[in-house]
């Protein structure tokens, strides 16, 4: 029997990059030929190469700006010759499927695997879908959404609510391992501070002013992303990393709460760990609004406090911390009715039928 191959695209964030590495290990098991284009220097590069057996095929991309730039002139040529990169890729590997995570690398490969007739399920995240799958819609056969509320933005025949899609590995964590990475222990509550993969200049400035009142009551694992860390602050009970990755199932092992920004891949991994979250979303200056929209959504299901980014001040966040470590029992009670490995299962399910 000829061998199945399957090939994943998706890059630009560690967002865009997570459900897929919820995927490829079913696969890996599964004995699939497994490919990965992404773009030449984003994060799915070092990400993709730790993983065993897939072959990576960096295309050129461009970026999909909404603000002027002379760069604006310059990408369409990007994503044209990408488009061709992926087209020439797809003709060599000839995969049976190909699943598309989003970014602005992924544009170009759903736009191949049409001119090539390869099928293509797409998944978003987020409650509105960004720009990059609004483009690579109408060249796929299905959209997977995470939040029902996505279904409106999307053709109604393409569309498919399916809930998200979380790496089984977070699920395998130890706490002993936890405790000798981080150097924390027992005792005091361990709050996670996450910023998305480039961090957030806000929220960690804001956690590092109130250190000396925090640091009485709580530990703290701190993701504040490349180039990030500040020695200045290195103390007990206050550890940082630029970025984690193996580690991370032993870090969520010990958290008892979270503070994030509102990428949904995210926010879904700690609902399905039953973590505690205040989240900081990215404001509309910053962003197109969609961690808004996911805040307001998990606030609304009492999944989540929320702390908008306008608001985010010193006194704030210390009231904002006591109040969730005040309702963690209640917010626990609601998390435990959410499951997430039949969402991962159903996606499997519609790759492999897909594929035939």
């Amino acid at each position: 029997m000829k061998q199945k191959r399957i090939l994943f695209t998706g890059g630009g964030t560690a967002g865009h990059v997570i459900v897929n590495l919820a995927l490829i290990p079913h696969f890996q098991r599964e004995g699939w030929a497994i490919d990965y284009i992404g773009s030449k220097s984003g994060i799915e590069r070092d990400l993709i190469n730790q993983l065993p057996n897939i072959t990576y095929h960096p295309i050129s991309t461009g970026k999909l700006r909404r603000y002027m730039s002379v760069e604006n002139f310059k990408d369409p040529f990007k994503v044209l010759k990408g488009t061709l990169d992926a087209w020439n890729i797809i003709r060599k590997t000839k995969p049976n499927i190909i699943f598309s995570k989003g970014g602005f690398v992924s544009v170009p490969v759903v736009v191949a695997a049409r001119l090539r007739r390869v099928p293509t399920i797409i998944h978003e995240s987020d409650i509105t879908p960004g720009l990059a799958n609004k483009l690579a819609t109408p060249f796929a056969k299905k959209v997977l959404t995470t939040f029902k509320e996505t279904a409106k933005y999307l053709p109604d025949k393409k569309a498919e609510h399916v809930g998200a899609v979380v790496r089984e590995e977070l699920f395998q964590g130890n706490k002993t391992r936890g405790y000798e990475v981080t150097n924390l222990t027992p005792g005091k509550p361990i709050i996670l501070i996450m910023g998305g993969s480039i961090g957030s200049k806000k929220i960690n400035e804001a956690i590092r002013s109130n250190l000396d009142s925090l640091l009485k009551r709580y530990q703290f694992i701190h993701i504040c992303g490349r180039g990030n860390v500040d020695p200045l602050h290195q103390r007990k009970g206050y550890v940082q990393f630029e970025y984690v990755n193996e580690e991370l199932k032993d870090i969520f092992a010990i958290t008892d709460f979270v503070i994030s920004r509102a990428g949904a891949n995210a926010i879904f991994e700690f609902l399905a760990l039953d973590l505690p979250m205040l989240l900081i979303p990215l404001s509309l200056a910053a962003s197109r609004g969609d961690q808004i929209d996911n805040a307001k959504s998990f606030k609304e299901n009492g999944f989540a406090h929320v702390l908008p980014e306008e608001e985010l001040t010193q006194e704030r966040l210390l009231d904002e911390i006591y109040a969730l470590e005040q309702a963690a029992v209640t917010i626990k009670e609601t998390m435990k009715q959410y499951s997430s490995e039949e969402s991962r299962d159903k996606v499997i399910r519609m790759i492999e039928k897909m594929a035939k």
